[in-house]
C-alpha cells in the first residue's frame, strides 16, 4: 500500500511539473542557456592542479608520516658529502640517462664525451627575466645544493669516471671500478647501483661494461625567485640535451626533471582536445539520426542535437561553479564528458519514447505532462543511484585525492545535468511538439502539405516531405493491457528493428540456451581477470606516451632493474649502540643488502685498531666523534648521525642516525619493494630499535590497493544498500534484486575483462568502474521496472514490450555513447587508453546485459506474470473496446465501451 501511494504521489508531482514546463517554455529553454552563459566567463580563474604527488597517492598514509619525520631529522640541505637521487628527491632537479647504441659507456670515446656533457650542464646559464635591466645570468654553481667545502655535490660516478679519465692521460693504471660499491680514490665507498646500469661481467677485476649511466643536477630552490630561476634551469637542461644528443647520435639521452611527471601528466587534456571535440560531432551525428524517422512531421532530428546541447551547457556550468569556487583541474576529468554523455543522452532518449507513445489528440501540455509521468521517476531514480555512488566516492572516506575530486566534480555536473534536462530539454520538446501539432516539417519546420496537394510535386520532395495524417489512419484494437504504436509502418528503424525482429529473435526457445552459453561464458573470462588483477601504482603509467616521464622510465626500468631504489634505514630515537647485542641485531637487520652503514664501518674500524667493540658509552662516543669522522674516508659518515648533548663535561648521545640499504631485485620491481616494504614495517614493530624505513616510492606503494579498491567497494555497498531501501517503499523488491545481480555482474565483467585486456587497477580505472555502476543502472533498470509493471499476458511478451520501450532507448544511447569512445582510444596516452578501454567494457558489458541476458533471464525466471491482478497496478487496467470517430484532420474523441 505505502508503495502504492508513494508510486501515485510521485507521479502526480511529476505530471504537474510536466504541465508548469510545458506552460512556460521560454523561460526554461533560455534560463539554463543565461546561466551557463554567466558562469562560462569565470574562466578567466582556470587553474591547473600542480602537485601530482598529492593526486595520485593516497592521501593519509604512514609512508608520509615517516617521510615528513626524515625531513625533519635529515633534510636535504643539511646532506655536505653525497646525495642519492633515488632517495632524496630536493624540490629541483635535472636527471639524465645516458645510454650507448653501441660499445659501453666507460670507453674512452663515450667517457669523455659524457664528461663533455657534464661539464656543458655545469657551465650553463639562464637568464631571468628573460630581457630588461634588471637580468642576471644564473649557473649551475650558483643554484646546486654545496657540500662542507661550497663546492656542488656531484654524483660519485662523475668522481670515479674523471678519475679513470686523468689516469689514461697520464698513462697510468687505470683505478679498478667495482659494482656495485666502489671505492674512490680519497678511501671513501661509494654506492653507484643507481648510477651505473646495464652492467656486464664485474668481478675482482672490476667493471668490464656498462650500458648505461645516469647523472643528477640536485637543485636549491630558496624562495620564489630561485624557484623560477630553478624552473627555467630544467627547461634550458632538456634543451641542451636535446641539442647535445643531436650532435652525438651514437649516445642515447632521457631526461627527466622534477616538474616532467606534472607536465606529462597534463599533457595527455591538451592531446584530447581534438578528438573531444571530434567525439561531440560524431555523438551530435548518430543522435541526429537516432531521432530520425521516416515521417517528416514525427521526426525529431533537432532533439539529439539540443540534448547535445543541454548536457554541454551543463558541463559548462560544473566548470564555471568550479572555478569560482577555487577548484583546480587535472586530466583525470577528461572521463566526466562521458559519464554525462551517458546518463544524459539515455533520459533524453527515454523521454523521446515516451512521447511516441502518446496521444497525438492530446494537447502538447498534456502530452509533456505525461512523458513527465512516466520517465521522471525512473530518471530521478538512475540519477539518485549515480549521486550516491559518486557522493559516497567524494566523501573523506575516500583516501585518494583524485578519486575523490573527480566523484566531487561528476557530482556536481549530473545534478546540474538532470535539472537541465528537467528544464531546458523538456522545452525543447515542447517547442517540437508544436511543430507537430502544426504537421510542420521536423527539420525544416516547414508546414506540409497534405496528400492531395503533395500528388503533384517531384518525387523527391515528396519523399522529402512524407507524412501520415490522421484521417489516412486505421487503428487497429491493440492488445489488452499493451499500448501499441497507432502507426507501426512509421516507426523509428531500430524500433522497428527490434519490435519485429530482434524481440522474437532474443526470446526464442532455441535462442535461449546459447544465451546462457554466453553468460557462462562471460563469467568464466570475468573471473580468469578477476583472479588475475594488479594494481598499478606507477604514476608514469597515466601520463602521455612517448613524453620525457615514459622515455625516461622505461630506460630506467631497462637498465637499472638489477637493484632497488636506495632505502634509508632511519633509527630515529636514542640507541645503545655500544651494547653488543643492539649491533648484532641491527648488523642481522642489514644482512642480505647492499648497505653503506656507518655503524657497520665503524665497528671494522675499531676491530682494525684492536679495539672492543663492545665499549662503555663514554669511549664509543669520544672514539666515534674524535677519531672515526675525522678519517677522510669516513668524513661522509657526519651526514648520517644526530649527536644530542648532554650534561656539561660528559660526551653527546646518538639521537638519531641511518644507514643506506639497496636490496637485489628481479623485474617485477615494484611488487617486490612493496613486499619488503611490509617486511621491514613488521620487523620494527618486534625490534628493540625503534626504526622506520623510507624511500619517496613508498608514499605511492604504500596501502595503495586498499586506497584505490575502497571507493569502489563503499560505492557499491551504497548502491546496494539504496536498492534494499527502496525495495520497502519505492520499487519492487524482485526489481531491486535484479538490478542489483546485474550491477554487481557488470561491475565484475569490467573488471575481469580490462584485466585480461591490459588495465591496471590505478585511480583512473577505479574511476571508470564507479561511474560504470551509474551507467548500468540506467541501461538495465528502465527495462526491469517496465517487465515487472506488466501484469497478466505472458514472460515472453512483456520482455518485448519492455524491449520495444525501453531497450531501444538503451541501444540508442549505446551507439551514441560508443562512438564518441573511437576517437579518444587514438589519443596517445597511457591515461585516455585506461579511460577508453575500461568505457568501452562497460558500454559492451551494458549493452549484453540489457539486450541480451536479462531479456532471456526474466523469461524463465521471476517476478512471475501469472499472479492475479492488483488493482492501481500499472497494465491493470479493465478489458476495454476502442472505437475511433474521426473528422477530416484530426482524431476528435474516443468512445470507450466497458
Amino acid at each position: 500500500m505505502l508503495r502504492q501511494v508513494l508510486h501515485a504521489g510521485l507521479r502526480t508531482s511529476f505530471h504537474a511539473l510536466g504541465r508548469f514546463v510545458a506552460s512556460h517554455p521560454v523561460f526554461f529553454a533560455s534560463a539554463p542557456v543565461l546561466l551557463s552563459i554567466l558562469l562560462g566567463a569565470s574562466f578567466s580563474r582556470y587553474r591547473v592542479e600542480e602537485d601530482v604527488e598529492s593526486l595520485l597517492a593516497p592521501k593519509h598514509s604512514l609512508a608520509k608520516i615517516e617521510g615528513n619525520l626524515v625531513d625533519s631529522l635529515f633534510p636535504v640541505n643539511r646532506s655536505k658529502h653525497a646525495l642519492y637521487s633515488d632517495l632524496q628527491t630536493p624540490g629541483r632537479y635535472g636527471r639524465v640517462i645516458v645510454t650507448t647504441r653501441k660499445g659501453s659507456v666507460l670507453d674512452p670515446v663515450h667517457l669523455d664525451t659524457i664528461l663533455k656533457l657534464h661539464r656543458r650542464i655545469y657551465q650553463m646559464q639562464v637568464t631571468v627575466p628573460a630581457t630588461g635591466f634588471n637580468s642576471f645570468n644564473y649557473s649551475f654553481s650558483y643554484l646546486c645544493l654545496p657540500d662542507d667545502k661550497n663546492v656542488c655535490i656531484i654524483d660519485d660516478i662523475i668522481r670515479a669516471m674523471e678519475e679513470i679519465q686523468s689516469a689514461r692521460t697520464s698513462n697510468r693504471s687505470v683505478p679498478i671500478l667495482r659494482y656495485p660499491i666502489t671505492q674512490l680514490a680519497d678511501g671513501r665507498q661509494a654506492y653507484i647501483g643507481h648510477q651505473l646500469g646495464g652492467v656486464q661481467g664485474w668481478g675482482p677485476k672490476g667493471v668490464r661494461s656498462a650500458r648505461a649511466l645516469q647523472l643528477t643536477y640536485y637543485l636549491q630552490a630558496r624562495g620564489g625567485l630561485m624557484d623560477r630561476v630553478a624552473s627555467q634551469w630544467e627547461k634550458a637542461f632538456c634543451a641542451e640535451l636535446q641539442h647535445f644528443a643531436a650532435l652525438h647520435p651514437k649516445l642515447g639521452l632521457y631526461p627527466s626533471t622534477s616538474s616532467s611527471l606534472r607536465t606529462d601528466f597534463q599533457f595527455s587534456s591538451v592531446l584530447a582536445r581534438r578528438p573531444l571535440l571530434a567525439s561531440l560531432g560524431v555523438c551530435g551525428v548518430l543522435a541526429v539520426l537516432c531521432c530520425s524517422m521516416r515521417d517528416c512531421v514525427r521526426s525529431k532530428p533537432w532533439l539529439g542535437l539540443l540534448a547535445l546541447l543541454s548536457i554541454t551547457l551543463s558541463g559548462l556550468t560544473a566548470a564555471g561553479i568550479l572555478n569560482l569556487t577555487g577548484a583546480t583541474y587535472n586530466s583525470t576529468y577528461l572521463g566526466i564528458p562521458f559519464v554525462m554523455l551517458g546518463h544524459g543522452l539515455f533520459g533524453s532518449f527515454e523521454m523521446l519514447s515516451s512521447w511516441r507513445r502518446t496521444r497525438e489528440d492530446q494537447h502538447v501540455k498534456e502530452r509533456v505532462a505525461s512523458v513527465f509521468e512516466d520517465v521522471m521517476l525512473r530518471f530521478s531514480g538512475s540519477t539518485m543511484l549515480h549521486l550516491m555512488t559518486l557522493g559516497l566516492a567524494a566523501s573523506p572516506l575516500t583516501n585518494m585525492e583524485a578519486v575523490r575530486l573527480f566523484c566531487r566534480t561528476v557530482a556536481l555536473a549530473i545534478t546540474i545535468s538532470y535539472v537541465y534536462m528537467l528544464s531546458f530539454y523538456s522545452s525543447c520538446l515542447v517547442f517540437t511538439g508544436y511543430l507537430e501539432t502544426g504537421y510542420r516539417h521536423g527539420c525544416f519546420c516547414r508546414r506540409v502539405p497534405k496528400p492531395d496537394r503533395l500528388d503533384s510535386k517531384p518525387a523527391w520532395y515528396r519523399c522529402l516531405m512524407y507524412t501520415r495524417y490522421q484521417d489516412e489512419t486505421q487503428i487497429t484494437n491493440p492488445p489488452h493491457g499493451v499500448g501499441h504504436n497507432p502507426h507501426p509502418q512509421d516507426s523509428h528503424l531500430l524500433l522497428g528493428c527490434v519490435r519485429r525482429c530482434y524481440g522474437d529473435w532474443i526470446t526464442n526457445t532455441y535462442v535461449k540456451p546459447f544465451v546462457v552459453l554466453l553468460y557462462l561464458v562471460y563469467i568464466s573470462f570475468g573471473l580468469m581477470g578477476f583472479l588475475q588483477v594488479t594494481q598499478g601504482s606507477d604514476p608514469s603509467a597515466l601520463v602521455a606516451m612517448d613524453t620525457m616521464t615514459v622515455l625516461y622510465t622505461r630506460a630506467q626500468q631497462r637498465y637499472f632493474s638489477s637493484y632497488s631504489p636506495v632505502i634509508g634505514f632511519y633509527i630515529y630515537e636514542s640507541a645503545p649502540y655500544w651494547n653488543a647485542s643492539v649491533q648484532r641485531d641491527l648488523l642481522e637487520y642489514a644482512k642480505g643488502f647492499q648497505r653503506i652503514s656507518w655503524l657497520e664501518a665503524y665497528l671494522n674500524y675499531l676491530s682494525d685498531r684492536n679495539q672492543s667493540t663492545s665499549q662503555p658509552r663514554e669511549n664509543f662516543t669520544r672514539t666515534l666523534r674524535h677519531s672515526f669522522l675525522r678519517e677522510p674516508q669516513f668524513a661522509h659518515f657526519a651526514d648520517d648521525i644526530i649527536f644530542s648533548e648532554r650534561g656539561q663535561g660528559e660526551e653527546p648521545d646518538v639521537a638519531a642516525s641511518r644507514i643506506f640499504l639497496v636490496a637485489k631485485t628481479t623485474e617485477n620491481k615494484r611488487e617486490e619493494m612493496s613486499v619488503l616494504l611490509d617486511t621491514l614495517r613488521r620487523l620494527s614493530l618486534t625490534s628493540r630499535v625503534r626504526f622506520l624505513i623510507f624511500n619517496p616510492s613508498f608514499v605511492y606503494l604504500d596501502r595503495y590497493a586498499a586506497a584505490v579498491s575502497s571507493p569502489l567497494r563503499h560505492s557499491l555497498l551504497a548502491v546496494l544498500f539504496l536498492l534494499g531501501l527502496s525495495s520497502l517503499a519505492v520499487v519492487e523488491p524482485l526489481v531491486s534484486v535484479w538490478l542489483g545481480l546485474t550491477l554487481l555482474s557488470v561491475q565484475f565483467g569490467v573488471l575481469g575483462f580490462m584485466t585480461l585486456w591490459g588495465v591496471e587497477l590505478d585511480c583512473m580505472s577505479v574511476l571508470c568502474l564507479i561511474s560504470a555502476l551509474g551507467h548500468s543502472a540506467d541501461c538495465s533498470g528502465p527495462l526491469l521496472c517496465g517487465f515487472a509493471s506488466g501484469r497478466g499476458e505472458s514472460r515472453t511478451r512483456w520482455v518485448r514490450v519492455a524491449l520495444e520501450r525501453h531497450g531501444v532507448p538503451s541501444l540508442q544511447t549505446l551507439i551514441c555513447y560508443s562512438a564518441a569512445l573511437v576517437p579518444v582510444g587514438s589519443v596517445r596516452s597511457n591515461l585516455t587508453r585506461t579511460l577508453f578501454r575500461c568505457l568501452t567494457l562497460t558500454a559492451g558489458c551494458s549493452a549484453l546485459h540489457t539486450l541480451a541476458f536479462l531479456p532471456t533471464l526474466l523469461t524463465f525466471l521471476p517476478p512471475s506474470k501469472s499472479r492475479g491482478h492488483r488493482p492501481g497496478g500499472e497494465g491493470q487496467r479493465q478489458e476495454v473496446e476502442c472505437v475511433e470517430m474521426n473528422d477530416s484532420t484530426r482524431v476528435v474523441d474516443q468512445i470507450t465501451t466497458v
